[in-house]
């Protein structure tokens, strides 16, 4: 501890911004205040020290990024470290101390002294110790995660066993193009708790599902963020969401979770296939101005469908027949691994409830759509 002490106060005499800092600081902190909550309401920001890499990997929700070494930093360190340990821990704490004296000047220069961060590593060791000793030298007032990512990796894990469990669900289900997505958005609107697996997902759960210029997060940054929204929801009214297969593109929804969506009461959208095909190419305007990657990736599914129907819809891509394409995908791909998925998923025990719609327009949705929804859903059906 004493060593931690003098290398903090040498690194706080290097830099003239810092010494003003330390000017302005009615008294001076050394030892950080140890935590193990991961969400502590005192904390001001959650600091994530870790390198660039860990952080993408997964976070805690709403943390910044400040990390004491970069990507590279860390394995020049841990390399060296493997050679020999007092080499290794002497080169980083050299990088570890400048890395700390810019984020100071960068971030902490024109925080005041009521500024309380919570700072967290990979498991509250020396990374976000250093961190925290030198904040504290400074007089800001600083928690540490006990832990670090570990904790509340553990806490993410035991929220996503027991939070689905107070809920009761109401699934929107329907064919391919039916707008489940679209009507949970328009549920939101009107105030009612929504989980939007596939915005949180970014993926649309099918073949060509991806979202447009966007990468899908890692398992476990997903799994935090269905977290962070369960545990945001009223546990007195029903949550929406949308009937899904176990993977939403590369994810997986969390057994408990999704157990809970199995047995969840369904309320299946029937809209004509006119209207679906119109829903669907609103839907994804992007893979008609990209023909030839749309062709790439129905390739995939010639095992599926067979090399003739391939041919069929690269002709109709070709020939920019939009809507015969669209309609023949419904019916020769879409409709048929819905039928299968919906059979292997669902809960033979749960309510399932038809509602008839002529279109997605406003009307029909606030005329007949959402008043039966309602009405249901205040039944506990």
């Amino acid at each position: 501890m004493q060593l931690l002490c003098s290398i903090a106060r040498k690194l706080l005499r290097t830099h003239a911004s810092i010494n003003n800092l330390i000017r302005q600081s009615a008294s001076i902190v050394c030892t950080p205040t140890r935590v193990d909550n991961p969400f502590l309401k005192e904390a001001d920001e959650i600091i994530d020290v870790r390198t660039p890499a860990e952080y993408s990997l997964d976070h805690i929700p709403n943390a910044i990024n400040l990390p004491v070494l970069s990507n590279e930093q860390r394995i020049q360190i841990g390399t060296l470290y493997k050679k020999s340990p007092f080499e290794g821990r002497k080169s980083g704490a050299s990088l570890v101390t400048q890395n700390i004296s810019e984020h100071i000047v960068r971030h902490f220069k024109d925080k005041p002294q009521s500024y309380r961060p919570l700072i967290y590593c990979w498991r509250g060791g020396q990374r976000s110790h250093s961190f925290g000793l030198v904040l504290g030298q400074i007089g800001f007032e600083v928690f540490v995660l006990q832990g670090g990512y570990k904790t509340y990796r553990k806490v993410v894990q035991r929220d996503l066993n027991e939070l689905p469990g107070r809920f009761k669900f109401k699934m929107i289900s329907g064919m391919t193009g039916s707008g489940k997505t679209y009507i949970l958005e328009k549920l939101r609107e009107r105030g009612e708790q929504v989980l939007d697996l596939e915005f949180l997902a970014k993926h649309k759960g099918s073949i060509l599902g991806l979202w447009h210029g966007e990468e899908q997060p890692s398992q476990k940054y997903w799994e935090s963020q269905l977290r962070a929204q369960l545990a945001s929801f009223d546990i007195s009214k029903p949550v929406w969401l949308e009937s899904e297969s176990i993977r939403v593109g590369k994810l997986i929804i969390p057994d408990t979770l999704f157990k809970k969506m199995k047995a969840a009461s369904r309320f299946i959208i029937d809209i004509p296939i006119q209207e679906r095909v119109k829903h669907i190419r609103w839907s994804y305007p992007h893979w008609i101005e990209e023909p030839e990657k749309l062709k790439q990736v129905l390739a995939i599914l010639k095992d599926f469908v067979g090399r003739k129907v391939i041919e069929e819809w690269n002709r109709l891509i070709d020939e920019e027949k939009w809507e015969e394409f669209i309609e023949s995908i419904l019916q020769k791909h879409y409709d048929i691994s819905y039928t299968h998925s919906q059979k292997k998923n669902k809960n033979t025990d749960a309510v399932c409830q038809t509602i008839y719609l002529q279109s997605l327009s406003d009307v029909q949705l606030g005329s007949v759509l959402f008043p039966r929804l309602l009405e249901l859903g205040d039944r506990g059906t």
